[in-house]
Protein backbone atom coordinates (compact mmCIF):
# COMPACT_ATOMS: atom_id res chain seq x y z
CA UNK A 1 0.00 0.00 0.00
CA UNK A 2 1.27 3.45 -0.93
CA UNK A 3 2.16 5.79 1.92
CA UNK A 4 1.02 9.35 1.33
CA UNK A 5 3.16 12.46 1.06
CA UNK A 6 2.20 15.98 2.09
CA UNK A 7 4.85 18.43 0.90
CA UNK A 8 5.15 22.11 1.80
CA UNK A 9 6.47 24.35 -0.96
CA UNK A 10 7.36 27.64 0.71
CA UNK A 11 8.28 29.23 -2.64
CA UNK A 12 10.12 32.56 -2.12
CA UNK A 13 8.73 33.20 1.34
CA UNK A 14 10.25 33.01 4.80
CA UNK A 15 12.25 34.83 7.44
CA UNK A 16 14.35 33.23 10.12
CA UNK A 17 12.06 34.15 13.02
CA UNK A 18 8.92 33.09 11.15
CA UNK A 19 10.59 29.87 9.99
CA UNK A 20 11.51 28.92 13.55
CA UNK A 21 7.98 29.51 14.81
CA UNK A 22 6.44 27.51 11.97
CA UNK A 23 8.77 24.52 12.33
CA UNK A 24 8.35 24.55 16.12
CA UNK A 25 4.57 24.29 15.68
CA UNK A 26 4.92 21.47 13.16
CA UNK A 27 7.40 19.54 15.32
CA UNK A 28 5.05 19.76 18.28
CA UNK A 29 2.09 18.24 16.40
CA UNK A 30 3.55 15.93 13.76
CA UNK A 31 5.49 13.52 15.96
CA UNK A 32 3.22 10.60 15.11
CA UNK A 33 1.94 11.34 11.61
CA UNK A 34 1.66 7.79 10.30
CA UNK A 35 -0.71 8.34 7.40
CA UNK A 36 1.73 10.27 5.28
CA UNK A 37 5.31 11.43 5.10
CA UNK A 38 5.63 15.17 5.73
CA UNK A 39 8.12 17.19 3.70
CA UNK A 40 9.16 20.84 3.97
CA UNK A 41 10.80 22.60 0.99
CA UNK A 42 12.06 26.04 2.06
CA UNK A 43 14.07 28.54 -0.01
CA UNK A 44 17.63 27.29 -0.33
CA UNK A 45 19.12 30.03 1.85
CA UNK A 46 17.17 28.60 4.80
CA UNK A 47 18.11 24.95 4.34
CA UNK A 48 20.75 25.00 7.06
CA UNK A 49 18.38 26.65 9.54
CA UNK A 50 15.54 24.25 8.79
CA UNK A 51 17.83 21.23 8.88
CA UNK A 52 18.89 22.18 12.41
CA UNK A 53 15.29 22.75 13.49
CA UNK A 54 14.31 19.32 12.16
CA UNK A 55 17.22 17.52 13.82
CA UNK A 56 14.98 15.51 16.18
CA UNK A 57 11.94 15.42 13.90
CA UNK A 58 10.45 12.90 11.52
CA UNK A 59 9.66 15.70 9.05
CA UNK A 60 11.68 15.44 5.84
CA UNK A 61 13.66 18.26 4.22
CA UNK A 62 13.49 19.04 0.52
CA UNK A 63 14.38 21.76 -1.96
CA UNK A 64 12.61 23.63 -4.71
CA UNK A 65 15.02 23.34 -7.63
CA UNK A 66 18.36 22.11 -8.96
CA UNK A 67 20.37 22.61 -12.11
CA UNK A 68 20.54 19.83 -14.70
CA UNK A 69 24.33 19.58 -14.36
CA UNK A 70 26.20 18.14 -11.38
CA UNK A 71 28.53 21.14 -11.18
CA UNK A 72 30.01 23.88 -13.33
CA UNK A 73 30.08 27.57 -14.13
CA UNK A 74 26.37 28.19 -13.53
CA UNK A 75 26.24 31.32 -11.41
CA UNK A 76 23.35 31.34 -8.98
CA UNK A 77 22.46 27.67 -9.45
CA UNK A 78 22.46 24.77 -6.97
CA UNK A 79 23.44 21.15 -7.58
CA UNK A 80 21.85 17.94 -6.38
CA UNK A 81 25.03 17.08 -4.48
CA UNK A 82 24.87 20.33 -2.54
CA UNK A 83 21.31 19.65 -1.48
CA UNK A 84 22.12 16.09 -0.49
CA UNK A 85 24.94 17.39 1.70
CA UNK A 86 22.40 19.58 3.50
CA UNK A 87 20.26 16.55 4.27
CA UNK A 88 17.62 16.99 1.59
CA UNK A 89 15.72 13.89 0.52
CA UNK A 90 13.50 15.37 -2.22
CA UNK A 91 13.56 18.13 -4.81
CA UNK A 92 10.70 19.74 -6.73
CA UNK A 93 11.24 19.70 -10.50
CA UNK A 94 9.21 21.17 -13.35
CA UNK A 95 6.96 23.34 -11.22
CA UNK A 96 4.66 25.40 -13.41
CA UNK A 97 6.29 28.60 -12.19
CA UNK A 98 9.67 27.32 -13.37
CA UNK A 99 8.18 26.28 -16.70
CA UNK A 100 6.38 29.60 -17.26
CA UNK A 101 8.63 32.22 -15.66
CA UNK A 102 12.00 30.67 -16.46
CA UNK A 103 11.06 28.92 -19.72
CA UNK A 104 12.20 25.51 -18.54
CA UNK A 105 11.51 22.99 -21.29
CA UNK A 106 10.38 19.39 -20.89
CA UNK A 107 13.84 18.27 -22.01
CA UNK A 108 15.63 20.46 -19.48
CA UNK A 109 13.38 19.14 -16.72
CA UNK A 110 14.10 15.57 -17.84
CA UNK A 111 17.81 16.33 -17.45
CA UNK A 112 17.20 17.60 -13.94
CA UNK A 113 15.25 14.43 -13.19
CA UNK A 114 18.17 12.10 -13.89
CA UNK A 115 20.66 14.46 -12.24
CA UNK A 116 18.55 14.52 -9.08
CA UNK A 117 18.45 10.74 -8.92
CA UNK A 118 22.17 10.45 -9.60
CA UNK A 119 22.73 12.83 -6.70
CA UNK A 120 20.63 10.73 -4.34
CA UNK A 121 17.49 12.88 -4.34
CA UNK A 122 13.90 11.82 -4.95
CA UNK A 123 12.35 13.94 -7.72
CA UNK A 124 8.91 15.45 -7.28
CA UNK A 125 8.05 15.81 -10.95
CA UNK A 126 5.35 18.41 -11.57
CA UNK A 127 3.01 18.27 -14.56
CA UNK A 128 -0.03 20.36 -15.34
CA UNK A 129 -2.10 22.24 -17.86
CA UNK A 130 -3.14 25.89 -18.15
CA UNK A 131 -6.74 27.10 -18.14
CA UNK A 132 -6.60 27.71 -21.89
CA UNK A 133 -5.33 24.19 -22.49
CA UNK A 134 -8.08 22.68 -20.33
CA UNK A 135 -10.76 24.74 -22.09
CA UNK A 136 -9.36 23.55 -25.44
CA UNK A 137 -9.70 19.95 -24.24
CA UNK A 138 -5.91 19.49 -24.35
CA UNK A 139 -5.38 18.33 -20.77
CA UNK A 140 -4.63 14.72 -21.68
CA UNK A 141 -2.16 15.66 -24.43
CA UNK A 142 -0.34 18.18 -22.23
CA UNK A 143 -0.02 15.92 -19.19
CA UNK A 144 1.03 12.84 -21.13
CA UNK A 145 3.41 14.89 -23.28
CA UNK A 146 5.21 16.31 -20.24
CA UNK A 147 5.42 12.85 -18.71
CA UNK A 148 6.50 11.10 -21.91
CA UNK A 149 9.61 13.25 -22.33
CA UNK A 150 10.90 12.16 -18.91
CA UNK A 151 9.92 8.53 -19.51
CA UNK A 152 11.83 8.47 -22.77
CA UNK A 153 14.83 10.18 -21.20
CA UNK A 154 15.06 8.14 -18.00
CA UNK A 155 13.05 4.96 -18.62
CA UNK A 156 10.13 3.68 -16.60
CA UNK A 157 12.38 1.87 -14.11
CA UNK A 158 13.65 5.27 -12.96
CA UNK A 159 10.15 6.01 -11.66
CA UNK A 160 10.43 3.33 -8.97
CA UNK A 161 11.18 5.90 -6.26
CA UNK A 162 9.65 9.08 -7.64
CA UNK A 163 6.77 11.39 -6.78
CA UNK A 164 4.61 12.95 -9.48
CA UNK A 165 2.67 16.11 -8.64
CA UNK A 166 -0.33 17.05 -10.75
CA UNK A 167 -0.70 20.80 -10.48
CA UNK A 168 -3.31 22.37 -12.75
CA UNK A 169 -1.76 25.74 -13.51
CA UNK A 170 -5.16 27.43 -13.41
CA UNK A 171 -5.56 26.40 -9.76
CA UNK A 172 -2.23 27.67 -8.42
CA UNK A 173 -2.47 30.84 -6.37
CA UNK A 174 -5.86 31.64 -7.92
CA UNK A 175 -8.12 30.29 -5.24
CA UNK A 176 -9.55 27.86 -7.76
CA UNK A 177 -9.19 24.15 -7.12
CA UNK A 178 -9.78 21.19 -9.35
CA UNK A 179 -12.75 19.23 -8.10
CA UNK A 180 -11.86 15.89 -6.52
CA UNK A 181 -13.31 14.22 -9.61
CA UNK A 182 -11.26 16.36 -12.00
CA UNK A 183 -8.09 15.72 -10.03
CA UNK A 184 -8.76 11.98 -9.76
CA UNK A 185 -9.30 11.76 -13.51
CA UNK A 186 -5.86 13.18 -14.24
CA UNK A 187 -4.15 11.17 -11.50
CA UNK A 188 -5.64 7.99 -12.96
CA UNK A 189 -4.48 9.10 -16.42
CA UNK A 190 -0.90 9.45 -15.12
CA UNK A 191 -0.94 6.10 -13.34
CA UNK A 192 -2.38 4.34 -16.38
CA UNK A 193 0.30 5.86 -18.59
CA UNK A 194 3.03 4.42 -16.40
CA UNK A 195 1.17 1.10 -16.14
CA UNK A 196 1.42 0.75 -19.92
CA UNK A 197 5.15 0.22 -19.37
CA UNK A 198 5.28 -1.28 -15.86
CA UNK A 199 2.29 -2.11 -13.70
CA UNK A 200 4.35 -2.61 -10.55
CA UNK A 201 5.94 0.83 -10.83
CA UNK A 202 2.54 2.36 -11.55
CA UNK A 203 1.01 0.72 -8.51
CA UNK A 204 3.70 1.97 -6.16
CA UNK A 205 4.32 5.50 -7.43
CA UNK A 206 2.96 8.34 -5.34
CA UNK A 207 0.94 10.89 -7.30
CA UNK A 208 0.10 13.99 -5.27
CA UNK A 209 -2.14 16.95 -6.05
CA UNK A 210 -0.98 20.58 -6.03
CA UNK A 211 -3.32 23.44 -6.76
CA UNK A 212 -4.72 25.56 -3.92
CA UNK A 213 -4.76 22.66 -1.46
CA UNK A 214 -6.17 23.90 1.84
CA UNK A 215 -7.74 22.56 5.00
CA UNK A 216 -11.22 22.96 3.59
CA UNK A 217 -10.66 20.67 0.59
CA UNK A 218 -7.78 18.38 1.58
CA UNK A 219 -9.78 15.49 3.01
CA UNK A 220 -12.04 15.24 -0.03
CA UNK A 221 -9.08 15.35 -2.40
CA UNK A 222 -7.05 12.82 -0.42
CA UNK A 223 -9.99 10.42 -0.35
CA UNK A 224 -9.69 9.83 -4.09
CA UNK A 225 -8.22 6.48 -5.12
CA UNK A 226 -5.20 7.79 -7.02
CA UNK A 227 -4.44 10.93 -4.98
CA UNK A 228 -1.61 10.11 -2.58
CA UNK A 229 -1.21 13.46 -0.85
CA UNK A 230 -0.58 17.08 -1.71
CA UNK A 231 1.97 19.66 -2.79
CA UNK A 232 0.88 22.61 -0.67
CA UNK A 233 1.85 26.21 -1.43
CA UNK A 234 0.53 29.20 0.49
CA UNK A 235 -1.38 27.15 3.04
CA UNK A 236 1.88 25.49 4.14
CA UNK A 237 3.09 28.82 5.56
CA UNK A 238 0.29 28.87 8.15
CA UNK A 239 0.94 26.29 10.85
CA UNK A 240 -2.68 25.61 11.79
CA UNK A 241 -3.75 25.29 8.16
CA UNK A 242 -0.89 22.99 7.19
CA UNK A 243 -1.37 20.82 10.28
CA UNK A 244 -5.03 20.33 9.42
CA UNK A 245 -4.08 19.39 5.85
CA UNK A 246 -1.59 16.85 7.15
CA UNK A 247 -4.15 15.38 9.54
CA UNK A 248 -6.58 15.02 6.63
CA UNK A 249 -4.47 12.25 5.16
CA UNK A 250 -5.40 9.02 6.95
Amino acid sequence: MRKGLVAANWKMYGQREDNAALISALNAELTEQNGADILVCPPSVYLEQIKALLADSNILLGAQNIHSEESGAYTGEISAGMLKEFGCTHVILGHSERRALFQESDGFIAGKFTTAQAGGLIPILCVGETQAQREADETTDIILGQLEVVLQHAGVAAFTNVVIAYEPVWAIGTGLTASPEQAQEVHALIRNKIAEQDTAVAGDIRIIYGGSVKAANAAELFAQQDIDGGLVGGASLIAEEFLEICSSYT
